[in-house]
């Protein structure tokens, strides 16, 4: 079994010296450059899975404040690690050392609810079972209903309730796998607010770029087996990931030519893609200038004057169209014009009726008001979140070519092998059961599969769930080469505002906002702003509403009566504190990225630390400002009313 010991164990000493940390003999620490004290270390890590080692020789160091990204592909091992590190399960090889009394917490990817009667079951389970008070304080402020039946629970309340569970157990070291899947927009940020207050460390595994740069400050990479850690966030993890396939690449030119060959096709498909996506998001955007020009003000689309020769490309086609359950609207007065190569992303809160919107548009249901007119030839290939069709006993090759070697690609036939290494699978995968797939090579797979039909409609139902970062652009790349229409509903802000021209916007209200462009596009147009529905926790693993959580929007001694209006500071730092805030997280990546150099402390440890204090002070001035929207966000609420 792992062995524990205390501050100062031999593989704290060793973890912490690679990261420029030293140990006095009175045991304190002592910082070169300034680092978070260490609370959990593995050395020496390995781990046998199959015929072979995933990986081995990993070291790996875990600060009190660390917030880390373990960034990787599908199948390299980055929720088996999370595991290792909650001791789920046991290393063949390594120590494993911890602070006595620490509190690790695991966010799995899939909760197990199986076996519980509700929601509320599951939540207050297990050896460290939160307490009910706190467990029922968080899922209030993330809108979840604790009663809920645990077999008929959706996606996102599942998701929900595991997150109510964590967090309501005081986590010293909370480890996240996936925490974004199946939450909506409100709920996203609602965790981003938490984890930016939270006062532990965190390892967070997302495909959601947008997440990960907001809150990371560090970031470990498992690749091929390796680790790397780099003192930057995930917003310099792209600059430092190119500088090392570099210094690889010219390290492999000594080698021999397999290697050479290997580390080719992967400078290929990850370096050249991405910079091919550049390529692609300037046609992108001139793709949404071109759509602007078609569309009215902000939620109305000019139906009526287009020519004759746009309405040919028209394939589905919406006017005042109304749709309601009950006594409630879910979709009222929506028009718009489809066309051949739109890319239609569909955002909104859960229950706000994007999935209604979707059946609307591909004539699964009828509205109750107006007319929704589909193109005769439209062909369209469906891909949704359950990801139903992948049976666990089957082959990847009874997956795409019925059990044989070549399958059909829109037409033109391809060796099953070469067409997996587009997909960026290796060859020989190709007759492994689904079953031993990650999740996120389920869900490639399952791309890779519909991506090969013919059709000219995609229809695409939270893609980017498991999926990692080099997949992302992958389905990024094959979206801008796709020649039909997609419809894409995501609650991946990063992911919509690079692949989508058009954005529709639910508020649960029945209004769709029309809006050219991408998510941000669409958030930059909202009126009122977006904010969180309740203040987070200051401390570590508080739940329960204290003198510090309340919302500061209560009159001070003596008042009678409540304002009606912010003064003119506050509405001021209303107006401009989302604007300033971006431009403190572009800095912070800025430095980030500039930190990323192996030898700048070596060769330049004045920049170096003037770097670092930057950082510093920036993250504390985003916390400041963040900290003091929220307090006008909760004022302007409480006025409206």
């Amino acid at each position: 079994m792992p062995a524990y010991a205390g501050m100062t164990a031999p593989g704290f000493s060793r973890h912490a010296a690679k990261a420029g940390i030293s140990f006095t003999e009175s045991g304190t620490v002592s910082k070169r450059p300034p680092m978070s004290a260490p609370v959990l270390a593995y050395e020496g890590l390995g781990l046998v899975q199959g015929s072979g080692w995933l990986f081995r020789n990993l070291d790996l160091y875990i600060g009190e404040r660390d917030r880390l990204a373990l960034i990787g592909r599908n199948g390299a091992g980055k929720t088996t690690l999370l595991k290792l590190l909650a001791d789920r399960i046991e290393a063949d090889e390594g120590r494993r050392t911890i602070v006595p009394g620490t509190n690790v917490v695991l966010l799995e990817q899939e909760p197990r609810l199986d076996g519980f009667e509700t929601l509320r079951d599951f939540a207050v389970s297990g050896d460290k079972a939160p307490a009910l008070h706190e467990v029922e304080a968080i899922a209030d402020q993330i809108g979840l209903d604790l009663s809920r039946s645990a077999t008929t629970a959706s996606g996102g309340e599942r998701r929900r309730a595991a997150i109510a569970r964590a967090l309501a157990m005081r986590p010293d070291v909370l480890l996240l796998d996936e925490p974004t899947n199946h939450l909506d927009l409100a709920a996203i940020d609602w965790l981003e607010a938490w984890l930016n207050r939270y006062t532990g460390a965190f390892i967070a595994i997302s495909h959601d770029r947008t997440f990960l740069t907001r809150l990371t400050r560090s970031t470990l990479w498992l690749d091929r087996g390796s680790l790397r850690r780099a003192e930057v966030g995930f917003g310099g993890f792209e600059a430092w990931q190119e500088k090392a396939y570099a210094e690889e690449e010219r390290a492999a030119e000594k080698l021999d030519a397999k290697l050479k060959l290997e580390l080719h096709w992967l400078q290929r498909g990850v370096t050249a893609r991405r910079r091919r996506n550049q390529g692609r998001l300037e046609k992108l955007n001139q793709m949404r200038a071109q759509r602007a020009a078609m569309l009215g003000p902000t939620g109305a689309a000019k139906l009526a004057i287009e020519a004759d020769g746009v309405r040919t490309k028209s394939v589905i086609t919406a006017e005042k169209v109304t749709k309601r359950y009950g006594e409630r609207t879910i979709i009222k007065d929506f028009s718009l014009r489809i066309q051949r190569g739109d890319r239609i992303g569909i955002v909104g809160a859960n229950g706000a009726g994007k999935t209604t919107l979707l059946k609307l548009l591909t004539g699964e249901i009828a509205p109750d008001e107006g007319e929704v007119t589909l193109a005769k030839t439209l062909d369209g290939v469906i891909i949704d979140q359950q990801r139903s069709l992948l049976a666990a006993e089957k082959r990847v090759r009874d997956m795409l070519a019925d059990g044989g070697d070549w399958i059909e690609v829109r037409g033109v036939k391809k060796h099953i092998q070469g067409y997996l290494k587009e997909f960026l699978f290796e060859p020989g995968l190709s007759d492994a059961r689904i079953g031993t797939l990650s999740g996120g090579e389920r869900s490639r797979l399952l791309l890779a599969r519909e991506f090969a039909r013919r059709s000219n409609l995609l229809v695409l139902d939270e893609p980017t769930n498991d999926l990692d970062l080099e997949t992302l652009d992958l389905l990024q790349e094959v979206i801008a080469d796709y020649d039909g229409t997609v419809l894409i509903v995501s609650h991946d802000r990063d992911f919509l505002d690079r692949t989508v021209t058009v954005t529709l916007g639910l508020d649960g209200s029945g209004k769709v906002d029309i809006v050219a462009g991408g998510y941000a596009d669409w958030e930059r147009k909202r009126t009122p702003p977006r904010s969180t529905s309740a203040r987070p926790e200051r401390s570590r693993g508080a739940s329960a509403p204290n003198a510090e959580t309340r919302p500061s929007t209560t009159l001070g001694a003596g008042e009678t009566r409540r304002p009606t209006k912010l003064s003119y500071k506050d509405q001021r730092d209303y107006d401009l504190l989302p604007a300033r805030i971006e431009e403190i997280e572009a800095a912070i990546a800025r430095d980030e990225a500039a930190l990323a150099d192996p030898d700048l402390y070596t060769r330049d440890p004045k920049r170096f630390a003037a770097l670092t204090a930057a950082i510093d002070k920036a993250r504390e001035e985003k916390d400041a400002a963040e900290l003091r929207w929220l307090e006008l966000a909760e004022k302007v609420e409480a006025l409206g009313a």
